[in-house]
């Protein structure tokens, strides 16, 4: 009979490694666009909440040199990992339009920088690659872009495929990506952009591209209660998203100080009302304390914190979540938590402070190690 059932079981994996095959075929044909048909024609990939992720406007800088971009290799943020390999960081957009950040391993290479927004345009082999993240590319297929970094700006120039997005929260995330993108290497704090070699104030549907770019606010939530970003206090909140694998980042305005205690607080309130993201912590789950000793940060959660384990993945990504907002703030070495003022033991390294909120190779394995302990589950 245990031979009967481990037969049973591998069939099930086989199977659902082929439904698994054939959906992410069915996702790249849905992806791919005839020839001949214009790209408008896609239908637009509409965020249930509006995305605001507005980047701070300056005024343009001098004229950079002409340089070639492959003679400028900005460091990326992260360190070099495997021989030849180097890790960067890659923005994708969801079914949602919320934006995610992904830490990818690339080939160390003559511009980087150049090569990371390569992987960002619309193509069969990126799309594919987007598809195994439970994400999407952002910029439009065939786009060519040109990249010239001098004195810390980065002045970029695409093709006019862009102009084809379909709708402005298109362009704006295409425009937000980009700058985040370029702003995650340290050679880089300001971007300008041009258009087929040219500098334009708009694009096709009002999205400004004008002046030089800074970082912005990643995933900014809309205000109900009047804050605005320029009079506004904010802070970086982590929400598991609709692929059970990833974390997005989020950004919302807050009142009095932005400091653990308060993104803590608003991590327990869970996304805002119109969003899509998943809460990190069961429903009725209260907050009795956040407490930081020289570092070692210890939340203070109410007994239905428990009912975390009920989780698909054990509450792995909820915990992530959960440090990923701790570790945002300066100092903070560890985070451990605590139910009902006694010590919970939530299992071993699920409370590590990540390297990076989405790491490419980890989201795949730990998207098939969920799939595989849903068909080997024990009866």
């Amino acid at each position: 009979m245990k031979l009967f059932s481990d037969q049973r079981r591998l069939y099930s994996l086989a199977a659902a490694l082929l439904i698994l095959t054939v959906a992410l075929c069915v996702t790249w044909g849905m992806w791919q666009r005839p020839a001949g048909v214009d790209a408008t024609a896609t239908p637009p990939v509409t965020p249930s909440e509006p995305l605001q992720t507005p980047l701070t406007l300056t005024s343009p800088s001098p004229a950079a040199s002409d340089v070639d971009a492959d003679e400028i290799e900005p460091s990326p943020t992260a360190t070099e990992g495997a021989q030849n390999q180097v890790s960067t960081v890659v923005y994708y957009q969801d079914n949602n339009g919320y934006l995610v950040p992904v830490m990818k391993n690339i080939p160390n290479q003559p511009g980087i920088a150049k090569a990371t927004l390569s992987m960002m345009v619309q193509s069969p082999a990126n799309d594919m690659d987007a598809a195994r993240l439970g994400l999407r590319t952002i910029l439009p297929e065939g786009t060519k872009i040109d990249l010239d970094i001098t004195d810390k700006v980065a002045r970029i120039d695409l093709s006019g495929e862009v102009a084809k997005l379909p709708d402005a929260q298109s362009e704006l995330n295409m425009v937000s990506a980009v700058v985040q993108t370029l702003t995650e290497f340290p050679t880089v704090d300001t971007v300008r952009f041009l258009v087929d070699g040219k500098k334009t104030d708009k694009l096709a549907h009002g999205t400004s591209v004008a002046g030089d770019f800074t970082r912005g606010y990643l995933n900014l939530e809309s205000a109900s209660n009047g804050l605005t970003p320029d009079v506004a206090k904010t802070v970086m909140l982590y929400f598991p998203g609709d692929a059970t694998s990833l974390i997005v980042p989020v950004t919302r305005m807050v009142y009095g100080k932005a400091d653990i205690n308060t993104a803590v607080m608003e991590l327990a309130k869970g996304p805002s009302s119109i969003s899509p993201l998943d809460g990190v912590l069961p429903t009725g789950t209260g907050l009795l304390g956040v407490e930081n000793d020289g570092g070692k940060v210890t939340v203070n959660f109410t007994k239905e914190f428990i009912n975390l384990a009920e989780n698909t993945d054990g509450g792995r990504q909820a915990l992530r979540a959960l440090v990923l907002t701790c570790s945002q703030f300066d100092g903070v070495k560890s985070v451990a938590v605590n139910v009902e003022g006694e010590p919970y033991d939530t299992g071993a390294h699920t409370l590590s402070i990540p390297t990076f909120v989405n790491e490419a190779n980890m989201v795949v394995e730990q998207f098939l190690q969920t799939q595989s302990a849903a068909i080997f589950e024990l009866d």
